[in-house]
């Protein structure tokens, strides 16, 4: 693994207050990042559950067009736990969150520690967004940030867009990406006259290992000519793989860094998540030049190996600062961490 030059935590549930009284914040973490007139904002994922204070019931929170947060009461004996995030209903067979999220604006002014705490909130408005809001990757486009996020609903899991000037008012541009597919990175400029995406396809059949997967768009909404970027061919990253910053342009080309994780050997538990890198053409996002035939970065300071899930580090968003790149990621899904690393010891990992 890389050596971290630097490491510190941003932020941590503590830190925040949540929705309503009876709530508590479990995780602050998975943040889009921006650089906005020198300061670096944050907009990170905020997850929080009900204090379940009935003996016996569980407390299955969503989000209602009319009533806003609201909670669902169901005996214990009516669900069948699936790990730390999930149950299954067993009446119907079908899952529900233990909690849900939204996101926050966070701001720093150096980069490496917040000091803005009170920034605006990006909740849940529409249908396809009842579980929560999570995951936000955010990029500079035209004239604005656009950031993609995921939408947890009955029907599933979808990646949805958003943009903002300011980061204080936003429009929702809908549903980009339909269940079930998550981790969608945008390019933050058109490659041959069009908008190119990275874009993680979740099969409920097997058929191969988890993929990556490019697409195109003269919008940013209609996405097609989709075609396989990658799989996860290590040990480290054969359960899970999909994006994790938004590609970043150097002289070598496109750098990605990216997540996988490993299958757990406990039933109900999730397996530990680490990041790696790959370089991709500039000309021909969908040739990868090289990658990191080993992890760059796992789970293994304390706040990275116990939290709300365990053994996790999910890099989100990046900053290059000189010869530094800057990486802000979730701990655990617990915390909003950064992690910095020298450019050329990334370029180095790559083979």
């Amino acid at each position: 693994m890389l050596t971290r030059r630097l490491q510190t935590v941003l932020a941590r549930p503590d830190d925040l207050r949540p929705s309503r009284d009876d709530f508590e914040v479990v995780g602050v973490f998975n943040p889009g990042v921006a650089t906005v007139g020198g300061e670096t904002v944050l907009l990170v994922r905020v997850a929080e559950r009900p204090r379940c204070d009935r003996t016996g019931f569980s407390a299955l929170p969503r989000w209602d067009p009319d009533r806003g947060l609201v909670v669902d009461w169901f005996s214990d004996d009516a669900l069948t736990p699936l790990d730390p995030r999930v149950v299954r209903i067993n009446k119907t067979g079908l899952a529900r969150l233990t909690f849900t999220s939204h996101l926050r604006v966070l701001g720093s002014r150096d980069g490496r520690r917040i000091d803005r705490w009170d920034g605006p909130r990006f909740e849940p408005q529409q249908p396809w967004e009842t579980y929560g809001l999570e995951d936000p990757r955010v990029t500079w486009l035209r004239d604005r940030w656009y950031f993609t996020y995921v939408a947890v609903s009955a029907w599933g899991v979808v990646t949805a867009l958003a943009s903002t000037k300011d980061f204080a008012a936003f429009e929702r541009h809908g549903i980009v990406f339909c269940p079930e597919n998550k981790d969608v990175v945008l390019f933050p400029e058109r490659i041959h006259g069009s908008y190119w995406a990275v874009h993680r396809p979740v099969p409920a059949t097997p058929f191969s290992p988890p993929e990556l997967w490019l697409a195109r768009s003269d919008d940013l909404v209609r996405w097609g000519d989709h075609r396989r970027l990658a799989g996860g061919d290590a040990g480290w990253e054969t359960d899970r793989i999909g994006a994790g910053t938004p590609p970043l342009r150097i002289d070598e080309g496109w750098l990605l860094l990216y997540h996988g994780s490993r299958p757990s050997r406990h039933r109900g538990q999730v397996g530990a998540y680490s990041a790696g890198a790959m370089l991709l053409n500039a000309d021909k996002p969908n040739n990868i030049s090289a990658r990191s035939a080993e992890l760059l970065m796992g789970p293994e300071a304390d706040f990275e190996l116990a939290g709300f899930v365990p053994h996790v580090v999910f890099p989100t968003g990046v900053v290059r600062v000189g010869e530094y790149l800057r990486v802000y990621y979730g701990a655990a899904d617990t915390c909003t961490a950064m992690v910095e690393f020298l450019v050329d010891d990334v370029l180095g990992a790559l083979a």
